[in-house]
């Protein structure tokens, strides 16, 4: 059975920073497409970054510069380095895998406000 479970996020004043991490079971995070997503209130669920098995990454135009996606193959983590955050940035933060099937995270609140 598949579980991502993440952690981090929170309540972080503008130009601060927060690191988000995925941990995943029954799945070998190192050869799949890991992905980020958030959702802001009233607004769709968006992707703002993502890894591929062999570490190339993928930036959103609102998120390149200041967020870095990166894994830790040894603890089969993915995890999301958020620097510069603006109150735009507020959201629900979701990490994602398909394999056949699509698996979300349980999400993770990140709060950008001064």
């Amino acid at each position: 059975q598949v579980q991502l479970v993440q952690s981090g996020g929170g309540l972080v004043q503008p130009g601060g920073s927060l690191r988000l991490s995925c941990a995943a079971s029954g799945i070998i995070f190192s050869v799949n497409f890991v992905n980020w997503y958030r959702q802001a209130p009233g607004k769709q669920r968006e992707l703002v970054a993502q890894i591929s098995g062999s570490g190339t990454t993928y930036y959103t135009d609102s998120t390149k510069g200041r967020f870095t996606v990166s894994r830790d193959n040894a603890k089969n983590t993915v995890y999301l380095q958020m620097n510069s955050l603006e109150p735009e940035d507020t959201a629900v933060y979701y990490c994602h895998v398909r394999v056949g099937v699509p698996y979300w995270g349980q999400g993770t609140q990140v709060t950008v406000s001064s």
